[in-house]
Formats: C-alpha cells, sequence, structure tokens
C-alpha cells in the first residue's frame, strides 16, 4: 500500500498508550493521550512552518493578524498502523492545499473553477453598483433632494409651531371672552377663529403641494439611478445565491458507513434549515472526509488555536476548543453515524440527581445552592433541572418559581418565589438594580492589578452559539466591577460583581483579551478543560420585599 503524505507518524514512542474505548465526543472532551501527543508534534511542526500568513506571534502590534484553528485526527490505517492527519480551518491567506495538512472537502479557489469565475463576476457587479453609486450626477441630485426635503421639515416645523402658538392663543382669548360676551357675540367670535384655523391647514396644503412640486424633477433625476441601481444589486444577488447554492452542491460529506450526504439536506432538519457560511470547511470535517476517503479509521481527536485572539471572540493561544456547534454539530451529526462516540459528559452532568441545599427560606421565597452541571430550567437535552426540584419540594406554589438563572455550570445561590406576588416583587428589584451579587472564581495566570471594571458590549456568537462575542455593533452593554482576593503562583482568586447580567457575562469578561485575559479555571468554551468551571454566585444582598429589611446570604464553593 502507498504511503498517503497526508499521514504524519508518531515521532514519539505510544506503544504504552491505550487505544481509546470509543471515539472522542466533539462537543466536550478532555484531550486523549494520543491526541495531546499529536498536537505537541504539530505545534512543534508549525514553529518552524514558513507560511504565507501571519498568525500574530512575531510581531504582537499588527492588529489585523490573527490566529487559526487547528486539528489533529488520530487513525489507523489498513495494516494497523497509527498515525495522525493535519487540517486547519478555513483558509490561510489564499491557501487551501498545503503540503502535510488534508486537503478541503471541496477546491473552491481553484482558478479554473466555477466559483473563482464567479466571484470574478461578483466584483464586476460590484463595480458596475459602485460606478453608479459615485456618479457626479447622482450625488449631487440626492444632495441637492436632501437639502429641499430638510428645509421644508425646517420650514413646517416654524409653521406648526406659529400655528400652534396661535390656536392656544385663540382658545385663551374664548376662554376669557365666553365670561364677557353675550351668547351671540361668542358664536361671531368662535366663527372667526374657525375660519383662522380653516386657513392655517388650507395654507399648511398649500405649502406641501409646493414642495412635492419642487421636489418632484429632483426625485425623478434620482430615480433614474435608484431604478439602475436596483436592477444591478438583484442581478448580483441572484449571481451570489446562485454561486453559494453550487458551491453547497460541491460539499457531499461521508460518515463511518460509506454514507454520502449533501451539505444541504444535512442542514434541511436542522435548526438553521441552511449551511451557514463556511460549514463544511472546519477542521473536524476535513479531516473525518479525508480519513473516510482513504479508508482510515479515526480514534481520537482535537482542535486547538494557534495565534493572537480574534477581536470579538475569545480564543487562547495553544488552547483546545471543541468543535463549533451551528456550523459544524448538524455535519458531525451525519459523519460519525457509524462510529462509536463517546457519551456526552455534559448529558452526564444533566441527568444526574442532585440534593439542593436551601439556605433560607420563609413564606416568600426560599435561598438555595444550585450545584454545578445542573440545569436552572428545562432544556433540551433534559427536563430535570432547578426549576422541576424546586416545583416537587413546594408543590403549592405559584407562578414561575424561577426568579434568575444561573448557567448550568455555575453554582451557586439563586432565589426561589414560592408565589406570583413573590416572584413579581423580586423581579421588580432586578429591573431596579436593587439587587447585589457577588461571584468568586479562580482564574487562569496571575492578575497584576488589585481591582477594577471591565465593560465590553456582548451578543450571541450566531456560529457557535452559546458562545458570546464581543461586539459594539450589536452588542448589548456589559459591566462587571473586580477585586483580587487572593495569588497562587500561577492562579489568582477574585470576587466579581456584575453590574449587568448578560449570558457569559463573568466568563468573557474574564477571559477576553479587553477584559481580564485569564480565563476561569474550567472553562472550556474560554479557556480551557477541568475538573469543572471555577465560577460560584456566593453572595446576594437586597431589601426583603415584604419585611422592609436588609438581608444577606452567602454560600462557599467547592472548589
Amino acid at each position: 500500500m502507498e504511503e498517503l503524505k497526508e499521514i504524519r507518524r508518531f515521532n514519539a514512542p505510544i506503544e504504552h498508550i491505550s487505544i481509546p474505548d470509543a471515539f472522542t465526543f466533539p462537543f466536550y472532551y478532555e484531550p486523549h493521550p494520543l491526541t495531546k501527543l499529536a498536537v505537541e508534534q504539530l505545534q512543534d511542526a508549525l514553529m518552524t512552518y514558513e507560511f504565507n500568513y501571519d498568525f500574530g506571534l512575531k510581531d504582537q502590534s499588527n492588529e489585523k493578524a490573527v490566529g487559526k484553528m487547528f486539528g489533529v485526527l488520530v487513525v489507523r490505517d489498513e495494516i494497523g498502523q497509527l498515525g495522525f492527519l493535519s487540517a486547519f480551518s478555513g483558509k490561510l491567506g489564499d491557501e487551501l492545499l498545503i503540503d502535510g495538512f488534508v486537503p478541503p472537502v471541496f477546491n473552491y479557489l481553484d482558478k479554473e473553477g466555477f466559483y473563482i469565475k464567479g466571484e470574478l463576476q461578483l466584483i464586476q457587479w460590484n463595480k458596475k453598483i459602485s460606478k453608479i453609486e459615485s456618479d457626479k450626477s447622482y450625488v449631487e441630485a440626492q444632495n441637492l433632494l436632501a437639502k429641499a426635503k430638510e428645509k421644508f421639515n425646517s420650514d413646517m416645523a416654524v409653521l406648526k409651531k406659529s400655528f400652534s402658538d396661535s390656536r392656544k392663543a385663540r382658545r385663551k382669548i374664548r376662554k376669557a371672552a365666553k365670561q364677557e360676551m353675550s351668547e351671540i357675540e361668542y358664536a361671531v367670535l368662535h366663527d372667526e377663529h374657525r375660519k383662522q384655523s380653516y386657513l392655517q391647514q388650507k395654507e399648511m396644503a398649500m405649502r406641501k403641494e409646493t414642495q412635492a412640486v419642487e421636489i418632484k424633477p429632483l426625485e425623478a433625476q434620482c430615480e433614474k439611478f435608484v431604478h439602475r441601481l436596483s436592477e444591478f444589486k438583484e442581478q448580483r444577488k441572484r449571481l451570489s445565491q446562485t454561486l453559494q447554492s453550487k458551491l453547497h452542491d460541491q460539499y457531499v460529506m461521508l460518515n463511518a458507513h460509506g454514507i454520502k450526504k449533501p451539505l444541504l439536506d444535512i442542514f434541511k432538519d436542522s435548526d438553521l434549515s441552511f449551511p451557514s457560511s463556511g460549514a463544511g470547511e472546519c477542521a473536524a470535517p476535513k479531516l473525518l472526509q479525508y480519513a473516510f476517503s482513504n479508508l482510515l479509521e479515526p480514534i481520537c481527536m482535537g482542535e486547538f488555536w494557534w495565534g493572537r485572539s480574534p477581536n470579538a471572540e475569545v480564543r487562547k493561544h495553544g488552547f483546545y476548543y471543541p468543535s463549533c456547534r451551528s456550523k459544524c454539530a448538524p455535519i458531525l451529526g451525519h459523519m460519525l453515524d457509524g462510529l462509536n462516540v463517546e457519551d456526552n459528559p455534559l448529558l452526564k452532568k444533566v441527568l444526574q440527581k442532585r440534593d439542593i441545599e436551601v439556605l433560607y427560606e420563609d413564606e416568600y421565597f426560599a435561598v438555595i445552592n444550585k450545584p454545578e452541571g445542573m440545569l436552572s430550567v428545562p432544556g433540551k437535552a433534559s427536563d430535570y433541572s432547578v426549576y422541576l426540584e424546586m416545583k416537587m419540594k413546594y408543590p403549592d406554589a405559584t407562578g414561575p418559581l424561577i426568579v434568575h438563572r444561573l448557567d448550568m455550570a455555575t453554582s451557586g445561590i439563586m432565589l426561589i418565589a414560592k408565589s406570583k406576588l413573590a416572584h413579581s416583587e423580586l423581579q421588580n428589584l432586578f429591573l431596579k438594580k436593587k439587587i447585589s451579587k457577588r461571584y468568586v472564581a479562580w482564574l487562569e495566570g496571575v492578575c497584576e492589578k488589585d481591582e477594577g471594571e471591565v465593560s465590553l458590549p456582548l451578543r450571541v456568537d450566531l456560529d457557535d452559539r452559546p458562545r458570546q462575542v464581543v461586539c459594539y455593533e450589536y452588542g448589548k452593554q456589559a459591566n462587571t466591577r473586580w477585586k483580587v482576593i487572593g495569588r497562587t503562583t500561577n492562579r489568582t482568586k477574585v470576587y466579581f460583581y456584575p453590574v449587568t447580567g448578560r449570558t457569559h457575562q463573568l466568563r468573557v469578561h474574564a477571559a477576553h483579551a479587553n477584559g481580564l485575559n485569564l480565563p476561569i479555571v474550567g472553562d472550556q468554551l474560554y479557556g480551557q478543560l477541568d475538573d469543572r468551571l471555577n465560577l460560584h454566585a456566593n453572595q446576594i444582598s437586597f431589601t426583603h420585599p415584604f419585611s422592609g429589611k436588609e438581608v444577606s446570604y452567602e454560600s462557599e464553593p467547592d472548589f
């Protein structure tokens, strides 16, 4: 059998390492020793490669430089020998084909292929559209039309103010006259005021008609350009849709049974229903596609980030990360069919029955200590949650019970309302920011400052839910105060005081380069997997909505 050039052989002894019983669950995993060995070998090689790509490792001043996700897949060939495959997500600069890495599922950068030719056509349409948009006659017509409308609106505002003042004056006159005039005299005055009001309305209508006549030629001049622009943009849109559809047709994904399935069919029954941009180009699908195409048996895999973090996302150089869910989950769901895959460790945690400690309770509400790994409310994977436990514990309680939530991985204090009234009162305190919360966490690395505040707007990562990204355009404002309470040689213990309550706020603010730049220990989404996420809601304080007393409750973490 001819050796496949993409297979890398281990350069260190592996005889002492046992083969895993099941393939890696790609969305939550502790890397297998073989995976770690393969990654170390690949990372050593990456240090010596001469890529035409800036990962941002050498020159920190280049803000445009950004890292890439790489992946390894340990495989066994037809004669039983172990090796591993390497891949990168997307492309490196303008390259899809690089020696030593598996090829893409489809090489859309082939200069003779339909995609590049289609891209060139789109560029031509963009040039045509840009030419119209920058045409001097069009720009001048737009400016004249905008100025005419602005002047009209300004004149109308002055006129409306004048007419409004006149109406108020007339009402004042009538009010005074009603006491002094006879009924006939007052009727004459009222009739005169109606005539004045009518004349003002008529003047307003005439002004609008005059405006319409004045701007009509300007609108007609603009409309000629707008019509052409609309036609060109529609042509570009149709071409783009055709090109994207044809591109998706090229991605026919294999699975362990040898069954082929087009990308469009894979996504048809998913939550997205249509492939997002870049689907099929991540490292994991590329690795599995190559393995199945060449009769290689997948053993285990892992993905890691190499280089500078993007400005919006949280990616740490050299850290392992799970496969993205929005783009990769539907694809890998098909591709892994036929492999013996590890059970989802998170699902095991979700289904695990827990004892929930009650820290305080009265007739209105309870203060509980949520265990880590437990859902606050029923989810897609399971109904078992704090809500379900509380419903059984307080069968006579009315209302939603859950006043606020904690992430599944976060432990600590939650408030449970025993009635609709209590729920309403406690939620009102949250809305008015009259409830203060404190979290305790261990961070990876040593924080030099003692305290501060992080302010980074957040929104969901549309390509990888439930991850959050920093977004100054569409994100919701998020603020967190923090204070160091302890340090070791390689970790920092902090208190977090969230001013706002966004999803994953503390986790992102801790890990992001513009935040503390220190991920919370055990945060696989934004840092590295550990025994558990070291984040605990350990204090809550507020004014009791029924007794009026200041109350505060605390809980110590088990990490």
